[in-house]
């Protein structure tokens, strides 16, 4: 660690000394760390550093080094910045969320001092999460979808999710899909443009949330929050945690346990939203946000897992819907 982040840290947590803990991860395409910083004299005794380094030579697990990645990434951190900055004091205990003790750059890297939530009762990570999970992820979800409704993104996304069309005109390039690939715009258009917009974490799969012995949940990573219909989150961390048959079975259950949650935490905010409205219209788009994330990942990876016949189904509804309703020979072109 650099002297001069080490001696911040120290004067932000008002503490003596520190020392490296673990490191818990690298960032992705190797910009940076996660390090659990240990701390003796402070209030805390750990802290979780977001330590974001340039490297000097651009690699991804997926060989999409380009400058439109390097770019959305740069971008990303700060936007995650911003989010912690000024966005973030909005969340309530129902859609918990790490405090932030200090933001900034030193010598050039940028670095996030983040509340530690394994010792503030999250300690909890999982890949097979419960059907209890499931819904206090959607609960989370729906908190946070309530608590910035209708708000307008400054300082983040103006689209949020990391697969948004405008940023990924390389994997859009690479689409052997030519149907749903001249239907890109046309999904996004609708997303867009829907009546009722919000913040979206823009990152909801499961892997981002950490779990409480009690079953409360918080999420982490908001390097891709910004404005965007809630159907992208739910339709995007079902995903993450369910498989085909899954999500077939359970997709009904699950928009009714999230459209439930939201019209509580609608309630508890005092939002003056036509509810009644707003479900009719997000349920019409979970088929839309679904194909969206599709869009993206068979241009990225089309052998992910995830592309399967359950994505394919709902993408393939999208595509029918905009066949009627485009000029003949508009979805052609």
């Amino acid at each position: 660690m650099h002297p001069t982040l080490k001696s911040h840290i120290l004067r932000t947590m008002r503490a003596d000394a520190l020392s490296i803990q673990e490191v818990i991860q690298t960032l992705w395409s190797g910009y940076g760390e996660l390090v659990r910083v240990a701390l003796e004299g402070g209030e805390v005794d750990t802290i979780i550093l977001k330590h974001i380094v340039i490297p000097e030579e651009i690699s991804h697990p997926r060989g999409w080094a380009t400058s439109h990645s390097h770019q959305r990434k740069l971008r990303s951190y700060e936007v995650e910045r911003a989010w912690y900055r000024v966005w973030s004091e909005h969340c309530g205990p129902d859609c918990r969320i790490p405090r932030c003790y200090g933001e900034g750059t030193l010598e050039g890297d940028a670095f996030l001092l983040l509340e530690d939530l394994d010792t503030a009762g999250f300690p909890l990570r999982k890949n097979q999460p419960s059907h209890r999970d499931v819904e206090s992820c959607l609960s989370w979800l729906a908190s946070f979808h309530a608590a910035f409704m209708m708000c307008q993104p400054a300082g983040l996304w103006e689209t949020g999710t990391y697969w948004q069309l405008d940023t990924r005109p390389d994997e859009l390039a690479a689409m052997e899909d030519k149907a749903l690939q001249q239907a890109a715009p046309l999904i996004d258009r609708r997303l867009k443009t829907s009546s009722f917009q919000t913040i979206v974490h823009g990152d909801a799969k499961v892997a981002n949330f950490c779990f409480g012995e009690d079953g409360a949940v918080a999420a982490v990573d908001f390097q891709y929050v910004g404005g965007g219909c809630g159907m992208k989150d739910v339709a995007y961390f079902l995903g993450s945690c369910l498989d085909e048959e899954e999500c077939a079975v359970l997709e009904e259950d699950l928009l009714s346990f999230y459209f439930v949650s939201l019209r509580a935490a609608l309630a508890r905010r005092k939002k003056d939203i036509d509810v009644d409205a707003l479900e009719e219209e997000w349920r019409g788009l979970f088929a839309w946000a679904w194909a969206d994330f599709h869009r993206f990942l068979i241009g990225w990876m089309p052998g992910h897992w995830k592309v399967n016949a359950y994505s394919q189904h709902l993408t393939d509804r999208v595509l029918r819907a905009l066949s009627k309703e485009e000029p003949e020979g508009e979805l052609s072109k």
